[in-house]
């Protein structure tokens, strides 16, 4: 008996152990470094996240996560070559407006859904417009450039990114909503409409925040409005369109990660982790947040709160763009 009492208790004081080994066995790293795709050219917002989030991923998986620009059709060819990579957890992508909630919209022939071919691992920042006029544009408000528009009908031109860019769409939603007669006259990127903006080409445009807050406090531009659900800490002057007087106006553009869909659980939850350890991160809140973007909730940083929101951003995109006569056939 004291010999067989003596053998239980060594099993049980060993059972925790036992029990915590297979734990830490099966919890997923990555063997080798992870890519991290950017379906745009170096230098605008969506790159910038990736490059903020990536180093500090990197150190909590304990391999570096390298971001690769994959440029092409506003993009589609990078969310397509992600679509059909294999889902081991070594191959991401940034995911935003265009691949994710426009172009599955507006463009036949993707070669990807983005609801069944794509896992969430959650959204990072949403990034609101400025409703923004060439600064000898008279209106001075909201209500002003409604009035001055409805006063000239199709007289008054913004310029957008692009058709079917966010900017573009949001156009058309203010149009909807307010009855402004706005002239749309797209351009090939932000980077060539923002001179024409300046130059007073264009009366204005609707265009992310941190492109125009600069031109703003130098005089160049006016910045009437932003179309966040609250006004910014880098400018709490600045109202919303909200309450300038257009109920439950918002629009952004999103920038989350997403994983090829089939991932391993095990991983996506690995993955998760280190995304949400980066973006807490101070230095990287810190940078997010000084271009006027919002980092996301709690809920909405989670896999299901970004699938949440890319369900409703497709929606959103899908009445724009019938608004505007884009609906892919």
């Amino acid at each position: 008996m004291p010999t067989t009492r003596r053998a239980t208790l060594k099993a049980l004081a060993a059972a925790p152990a036992a029990l915590a080994a297979p734990a830490r066995a099966s919890a997923w790293r990555p063997d080798r470094p992870v890519r991290l795709i950017v379906p745009f050219a170096p230098g605008g917002n969506t790159d910038l996240v990736a490059r903020v989030i990536g180093p500090h991923m990197g150190e909590r998986l304990g391999q570096p996560v390298v971001v690769e620009n994959r440029a092409g059709a506003a993009g589609s060819v990078a969310a397509a070559a992600v679509a059909r990579a294999r889902p081991d957890g070594l191959t991401l992508m940034i995911g935003s407006n265009g691949p994710m909630a426009i172009n599955p919209i507006t463009r036949a022939d993707l070669g990807y859904d983005p609801l069944r071919d794509f896992a969430p691992l959650g959204l990072i920042v949403r990034t609101p417009l400025a409703l923004v006029l060439h600064r000898d544009q008279p209106a001075r408000d909201v209500a002003g450039l409604v009035a001055h528009a409805r006063a000239n009908p199709g007289r008054v031109v913004f310029g957008s990114p692009g058709v079917a860019s966010t900017g573009h769409l949001t156009l058309e939603m203010f149009n909807a909503a307010t009855g402004a007669d706005i002239t749309h006259a797209p351009y090939q990127s932000g980077g060539a409409l923002t001179p024409d903006l300046v130059a007073g080409t264009v009366a204005g445009a609707f265009v992310e925040v941190a492109t125009v807050l600069p031109l703003h406090r130098d005089g160049a531009v006016r910045i009437l409005a932003l179309t966040s659900g609250g006004r910014l800490s880098v400018a709490p002057e600045l109202p919303t369109v909200e309450e300038s007087g257009v109920p439950g106006f918002r629009a952004a553009s999103f920038v989350g990660v997403v994983a090829p869909a089939g991932v391993p659980q095990e991983a996506m939850a690995a993955l998760h982790d280190a995304l949400k350890a980066a973006v807490a991160h101070p230095e990287v809140r810190r940078r997010l947040e000084e271009t006027g973007s919002q980092v996301a909730s709690e809920e909405e940083a989670s896999p299901a709160g970004f699938a949440a929101i890319l369900r409703r951003e497709t929606e959103w995109t899908r009445e724009a763009a019938r608004r505007a006569g884009l609906l892919r056939s």
